[in-house]
């Protein structure tokens, strides 16, 4: 190995920081450097434009390798995760038919989802599928979660794979109130202490779920997951070992299945947060092993902001979501197909959806690295910004009686549907872009005929309706789809014309910005080149039978063409004004009303529309 390091860029002089800013700020001509530059995240911080080398100076988070506490960098030396696809079937044979179909196609974890009432049906599950190679994992009723585990157990015994066994029961007790704003109907430290004690005999079966997927398919904020999650699995390290049982036994125990957003580095830093603030909570119960404080991550790819108009865009938010886990060092991920909103996966979109993580593995190479964030100053700064920030909401929820307590009595659901509010405002104002829902829609596309179901389809059956006071897991899209379906149902579509005019930059400009606002709603739009006379735009419009028809040119013209053009047309389609120009009240004591702009809610305005166009 070489003694001496190159050093690159060395021809370069150090550039200060404030020398660097001073720099920034002469380029912006007086523009405030936050608020061009900085970014207020959801999470609560700032984010700065750069970030050098002694922003993380002080960071603890760059002082262990991977694999070792507090596990910040990884809990393995190697970046080998599994593949997992859920399996989906009604009976033990049938879903053993498509497991051993696709274990021939590159997975690696399984994910089971059918009744399990006697060892003969778990002898059929998984007749042909060598337990020793692949990770089983199993949901079910919390209330069956015993029987279902003893007959798994009493299979993995009689086929002498007890040690071979590596996988989970997805012990969800949780999971009522989350859903339901009802309580669990049982005694959850009974249930736990005898689930723990059936499968002691498997020392890798993990059975005391921390499913914050749900929070993140509800549309919670990074920082919530993080911080409920921390939560939830704090919940029962303190029921268990509260009545007797070690810390090494019930964090051994433990699986956090997390969901993944579009948030491309900040969910890479979430995790590595996660594994770093869970490990300093493991180690308050005083464990007897270090090695107790490890987390193990199994990540899920959004459905909140999976669309079923352009759903093929799907594809791109659940491959970067993907991307993010895998580097981030989890131990499993599922990517979740692309046509799950409005059907079940087919062979294609559960073929597509495995590809998607071969693809990060075979042609990326990124099982061959750990944690190649590791030293970044900005992932490092997001690691640690996160961290506090689920800290600060972690200590909250404690201090307000802990996990339970706090769904029990509905504030947790409350806060993340107040959350998942904000975030469907921001998408009907387009602060939150969904590609080809509120922004570049496809006009001419229809999705009527191909949606089957609007459910999850995940096998819990459940749908996206909230029952009672639980979380709401309406996706971002959905106001919007049910816009474009009540066009497509309607038995006149829309026709929009863009009366375009005047200064060429602005009126390109502003027929684009109107083609995506009313291509929301799935309106026709007829574009054109431009037009001499407000009275030629009017009457081409006329001919093509338009609705709506939309003056394009820039505010200086207004003031002259908008009242030309509105006195011409004479209420014999709706006219819009494109753009808020400073004549704005004046057109209005006109008669103009309708304008549409970026401050414009976009959802709202065009539901008006609707209200008054379709028949």
């Amino acid at each position: 190995m070489a003694e001496k390091k190159e050093k690159l860029f060395d021809m370069f002089p150090e550039c200060p920081y404030d020398e660097w800013r001073a720099k920034v700020e002469a380029d912006l001509k007086g523009a405030d450097f936050n608020k061009k530059l900085v970014w207020r995240t959801n999470e609560g911080f700032n984010v700065q434009p750069v970030y050098r080398a002694e922003n993380i100076a002080d960071f603890k988070t760059t002082d262990s390798l991977p694999g070792e506490y507090p596990y910040v960098r990884g809990t393995r030396t190697d970046n080998d995760w599994l593949i997992r696809q859920e399996v989906l079937a009604e009976t033990p044979k049938e879903a053993n038919e498509v497991a051993r179909d696709i274990i021939t196609k590159g997975v690696t974890s399984l994910g089971f989802n059918v009744t399990l009432d006697n060892v003969a049906a778990v002898r059929e599950l998984l007749d042909g599928i060598d337990v020793a190679k692949y990770e089983l994992n199993f949901k079910c009723c919390p209330r069956h979660a015993v029987e279902t585990a003893k007959v798994i157990v009493e299979y993995l015994r009689e086929t002498n794979n007890l040690t071979n066994f590596r996988g989970s029961i997805d012990f969800n007790p949780m999971r009522r109130a989350l859903k339901h704003g009802t309580e669990f109907p049982g005694d959850i430290k009974a249930i736990a202490l005898e689930l723990l004690e059936v499968v002691k005999s498997v020392p890798e079966m993990r059975v005391l779920s921390v499913d914050s997927f749900m929070f993140c398919n509800a549309g919670a904020y990074i920082y919530q997951e993080l911080g409920y999650a921390m939560a939830w699995g704090a919940e029962w390290m303190t029921i268990l070992t509260d009545a007797g049982v070690k810390a090494d036994e019930v964090a051994h125990r433990i699986k956090f299945n997390m969901g993944i957003s579009s948030n491309y580095f900040m969910e890479l830093a979430k995790f590595r947060a996660a594994r770093m603030v869970w490990a300093q909570i493991v180690e308050q119960y005083k464990p007897e092993s270090k090695l107790s404080c490890k987390m193990m991550a199994h990540a899920i790819t959004s459905r909140f902001n999976q669309t079923i108009y352009d759903a093929h865009v799907n594809l791109l938010r659940s491959q970067t979501e993907t991307m993010s886990a895998a580097l981030a060092g989890v131990d499993s991920i599922t990517t979740t197909p692309f046509d799950v909103p409005f059907k079940t996966p087919d062979a294609f979109s559960e073929r597509i959806a495995r590809n998607q993580q071969f693809l990060l593995k075979e042609e990326s190479h990124l099982d061959k690295v750990v944690d190649p964030a590791g030293g970044s100053y900005y992932v490092e700064t997001l690691t640690v910004s996160l961290a506090q920030e689920a800290w600060k909401l972690f200590i909250d929820i404690e201090d307000k009686g802990g996990f339970l307590a706090c769904i029990n009595d509905g504030s947790i659901q409350k806060t993340v549907n107040e959350t998942s509010a904000k975030r469907h405002t921001d998408v009907a104002r387009r602060k939150e872009i969904l590609l080809g829902t509120n922004q570049y829609p496809n006009v001419n596309e229809t999705a009527a005929g191909k949606i089957e179901n609007t459910g999850c389809n995940c096998g819990c059956h459940h749908g996206d309706a909230n029952e009672g006071e639980g979380l709401s897991m309406k996706r971002a899209a959905s106001d919007f789809e049910a816009l474009r379906l009540a066009t497509e149902a309607a038995s006149n579509r829309p026709k929009v014309f863009m009366l375009t005019i005047g200064n060429l930059a602005m009126r390109l400009a502003r027929a684009q910005f109107s083609t995506n606002f009313f291509g929301c709603a799935g309106y026709e739009i007829i574009d054109n080149l431009g037009f001499d006379t407000v009275q030629q735009g009017v009457d081409a419009a006329l001919e093509k039978g338009a609705d709506v028809i939309v003056l394009c040119s820039s505010d200086d013209e207004y003031a002259t063409l908008a009242p030309e053009a509105y006195k011409y047309l004479d209420g014999r389609a709706m006219f819009v004004v494109a753009g808020a120009p400073a004549c704005m009240e004046e057109l209005q004591a006109l008669g103009i009303n309708d304008f549409i702009h970026v401050r414009c809610n976009v959802l709202e305005t065009l539901q008006s529309f609707n209200a008054k166009l379709l028949k």
